[in-house]
């Protein structure tokens, strides 16, 4: 192993690969918010509008556009970047995809209908009913009729029978369609201008500025393929037959890692910051799949990472230092924190700031910062 880094270093690098150590009051625009390229999960009260004001970035949604991808979950993107999106989000092969849909490839493997295959046939079909904004259930409801029975699942919380969520979700983009902004329940429309055809092209063929397997090393290496696996739901053989060859091998806490040969300079040169964000409980920063990198201590993990209800964090500078969660009522927020240790008063008074910011973005007043175990 050519050299090893040190756990500070890692955090440095993310935190500012993140661009979380820029102003708040920042007026960056979209072009210089580089975790765009990646896509930022839209889930929680608050989602991706608060992940980009954290970063100080100038929210414009004419200028974004939200769509199914990774792991099926919505992401903010550019606008002007959803074709390479498409391509850099499309599956590896035929294992990956069978992979990224769970039980769904079941019955298609039984039916001898390879994945890909039926993944372009719904797609097809989405595209050819969505000539309007369609809510979900409706889209669904119709593409039911319009395809065979290894498509489609009998579901018990709905009492009805239709296509198996994960195909619907990763089909969608592929089809030219994107999710109309604070709908619930969803409401796909068509992307103006589209052109490609649906799962032509793979990441293989991104450009490599979408490429999620960089993306990955560039905002959370150094990594492993496991790492890089997870964080796509791809097979891990997948992912190694596409390993970037600038990568370089680096240690951390001992174990073999990789870094892109760019990001070696800032891993270890990248400096110590001091600021103070509250993180929505879904920021890309708390997305990574080493979590024992972040948090060692696995106890502290399950209060970070829960299997629902997911809290906020407090991060200083790139390590967690308590949690947070807001109770709004009417045009009041409190804001609950849960301090890991104790805080120092400048600490508290740094949060405090932080909170009125958020209520702020939210439109309602700050009544409380209110200590919780």
């Amino acid at each position: 192993m050519s050299s090893a880094t040190s756990l500070t270093q890692v955090a440095n690098f993310r935190w500012h690969r993140h661009q979380l150590d820029r102003a708040v009051a920042g007026d960056a625009n979209h072009s210089d918010c580089s975790i765009l390229d990646l896509g930022i999960q839209n889930t929680g009260p608050d989602g991706a509008a608060w992940a980009l004001r954290i970063r100080g970035v100038r929210v414009d949604a004419t200028e974004l556009a939200l769509a199914w991808t990774l792991r099926g979950a919505p992401h903010y993107y550019r606008r002007g970047d959803l074709p390479a999106v498409a391509a850099a989000t499309s599956p590896f092969s035929e294992a990956d995809a069978a992979k990224r849909i769970y039980d769904a490839n079941r019955p298609l493997k039984a039916a001898g209908i390879p994945t890909l295959t039926a993944l372009q046939t719904v797609a097809a079909a989405m595209r050819d009913i969505v000539s309007k904004p369609t809510v979900k259930g409706e889209m669904s409801a119709q593409l039911t009729t319009r395809v065979t029975e290894p498509y489609l699942r009998f579901c018990r919380p709905c009492h009805a029978t239709h296509l198996y969520e994960m195909p619907f979700r990763l089909a969608a983009l592929q089809a030219g369609l994107e999710l109309q902004p604070n709908t619930s329940p969803p409401v796909l429309e068509r992307i103006p201008g589209w052109r490609r055809r649906p799962f032509s092209a793979t990441d293989a063929d991104a450009d490599s500025r979408f490429d999620v397997i960089r993306g990955y090393l560039r905002f959370y290496g150094p990594a492993t393929p496991a790492h890089v696996a997870s964080f796509l739901d791809a097979p891990v053989k997948d992912v190694k037959a596409h390993w970037p060859v600038d990568a370089e091998e680096i240690e951390v806490n001992g174990e073999k890692r990789w870094i892109l040969e760019q990001d070696r300079e800032d891993l270890f040169g990248s400096p110590t910051d001091s600021s103070t964000r509250l993180l929505g409980p879904f920021d890309p920063y708390v997305q990574l799949k080493d979590r024992e990198t972040l948090v060692p201590d696995p106890t502290a993990q399950k209060t970070v990472w829960p299997t629902l209800g997911r809290p906020g964090t407090v991060v200083v500078g790139g390590t967690i230092t308590g949690l947070w969660r807001p109770r709004a009522s009417g045009k009041k927020l409190k804001v609950a924190i849960t301090p890991w240790g104790t805080w120092s008063r400048s600490a508290r008074a740094a949060v405090a700031e932080q909170a009125e910011i958020l209520a702020e973005f939210r439109g309602v007043e700050l009544s409380e910062l209110v200590e919780v175990s």
